[in-house]
Formats: C-alpha cells, sequence, structure tokens
C-alpha cells in the first residue's frame, strides 16, 4: 500500500529555516517522480519542487530557485524539501506527492499518490 507522510512543518520566524520530510512506504523513491506542492489559507494548490525518478532533474517553481532545495534519501525513503528565509508568505500546508507517469512536471494532476500534509507558519 502506497503511502506519504510528512513532517517537519511547524510555527516559526521570519529568517528561519525548516526541513520538511515525506517518508514514503509501497515504492521505491528512485521508480518515481516525487514532488513538493503547497496550499495557502485561500489560494489553491501550487507547485513547489520535483525530482526525477533518477534524482537527474529537479524542477523549482520559477520565483523560488534561490531558497528551495529538495533531496532525498532513498536507503531511507525520505524525501526532503529544505527552506531557508522563510517568509510569512510561505505560510501554507506542505504536501509531498509522487507519480510513476509522464505527465507535466509542475501540474498536480500528474501525481497519482500523496500526502496529508504539514503545516508551516512563518511568523513576521
Amino acid at each position: 500500500q502506497v503511502q506519504l507522510v510528512e513532517s517537519g512543518g511547524g510555527l516559526v520566524q521570519a529568517g528561519a529555516s525548516l526541513r520538511l520530510s515525506c517518508s514514503v512506504s509501497g515504492f521505491a523513491l528512485d521508480n518515481y517522480r516525487m514532488a513538493w506542492f503547497r496550499q495557502a489559507p485561500g489560494r489553491e494548490k501550487e507547485f513547489v519542487a520535483a525530482m526525477s525518478w533518477s534524482g537527474s532533474f529537479i524542477y523549482f517553481t520559477d520565483s523560488e530557485q534561490g531558497r528551495f532545495a529538495i533531496s532525498r534519501d532513498n536507503a531511507k525513503n525520505l524525501l526532503y524539501l529544505q527552506i531557508n528565509s522563510l517568509k510569512p508568505e510561505d505560510t501554507a500546508v506542505y504536501y509531498c506527492a509522487a507519480t510513476n507517469g509522464f505527465g507535466r512536471v509542475k501540474n498536480m494532476d500528474a501525481y497519482n499518490f500523496w500526502g496529508r500534509g504539514t503545516q508551516v507558519t512563518v511568523s513576521s
């Protein structure tokens, strides 16, 4: 059974850093394209970052290439999202997603499996 469980969110001050984790079970990370999305209050879910199944290709939302980093530990079946210099506008629920298909990287519909999310709240 495929399961994705996010952790690492919390309440932090602006300027801090966080590393979110996504624990994966039911499949191997290097067989799926993995991604992070986020949903801020009152807004639609949006793409944040993704990594190809091989790990060779990494994608970020155009506006945040410098502050986000995506990585994974295949042995532990963990996906990470490092967020630096957090801003109040980063406040959102962050979701981990996975796909074994070939849809567009930044398109939510391309992803078959989703976690329940972890809340990140950034105070000013």
